[in-house]
């Protein structure tokens, strides 16, 4: 029972910091911390994986009739525009797709710690300041999702790759790239959540293979658990984002992981 009150914390976490850029990965690290999983490590690493399945299957419900190609509530214009964008997901999702499936055992081994968490944390934080400060008088030039170019989703594509780090956020580099290249707040963070559901269901594939399907009825009730709070969660915390950058910016986020990433950086020195 205890197990599974920790997996309902360890999902509302996840579905909160999942779509906030604030790095859920900072957040989880000392979250394992302060309340670990009575689990093997092999294990933990793939409820973390479900949790974040349970975190994207927010989008789906939240934008299902936007990506839905074959709504018969479209018209015939609609569904080629809704084609068309699911050609700039997969555009924007292959420079990360094809570097995290070579790199992923290295980038857990060599830079899963405190202090790569810690450093990209307060990195990306000042950047979101300073991306700010810089387009606080800008005019946006993609303010519409069809107004998004191939090599503009592209770009933002390689932004998520710097996400392929830890402590970076999947979703603050691939909004901030999408501030830097002209899109605006909204647009920037729905691509964003768009390009979250190929990454994430990849990633839950990749991970399901290696682990395998060999899990103890305590395992199965952890994982459902945990999924399900992830979504719940999810679905609040994606509204919360979207109502709140419609009148504000994104610096409070900013000094908020300036913030965590002192904090992480001052347990491990601490505790170590």
């Amino acid at each position: 029972m205890v197990e599974l009150l920790k997996a309902v914390l360890w999902g509302i976490v996840e579905g909160i910091t999942e779509w906030l850029p604030i790095s859920s990965t900072g957040h989880m690290i000392l979250l394992d911390e302060l309340i670990r999983l009575n689990v093997s490590e092999s294990f933990k690493e793939m409820f973390l994986v479900v949790i974040q399945l349970g975190a994207i299957m927010a989008v789906v419900l939240l934008y299902f009739h936007k990506l839905n190609p074959f709504s018969p509530r479209k018209s015939k214009q609609s569904r080629k525009e809704t084609i068309n964008l699911w050609c700039k997901v997969i555009v924007g999702v292959l420079p990360a797709a094809i570097l995290g499936f070579l790199f992923d055992d290295w980038l857990d081994e060599y830079l899963y710690n405190y202090v790569t968490v810690a450093i990209t944390l307060v990195l990306y934080g000042i950047l979101f300041i300073v991306v700010e400060n810089r387009n606080k008088h800008r005019i946006t030039k993609v303010r519409e999702m069809n107004e998004l170019s191939f090599r503009t989703a592209f770009l933002i594509g390689m932004f998520q790759v710097l996400a392929l780090i830890p402590g970076t956020s999947r979703s603050g580099a691939t909004i901030l790239g999408g501030i830097l290249l002209g899109a605006s707040r909204s647009i920037a963070a729905e691509f964003s959540f768009f390009l979250s559901i190929p990454v994430m269901f990849g990633a839950s594939a990749l991970k399901l293979v290696k682990f395998g399907f060999n899990f103890t009825g305590m395992e199965i009730a952890i994982l459902i658990v945990g999924m399900i709070v992830a979504f719940l969660v999810s679905v609040a915390a994606i509204k919360f984002l979207l109502g709140y950058i419609k009148k504000n910016d994104f610096k409070a986020f900013g000094w908020y992981r300036i913030g965590l990433g002192i904090i992480v950086l001052v347990y491990f020195l601490v505790s170590r």
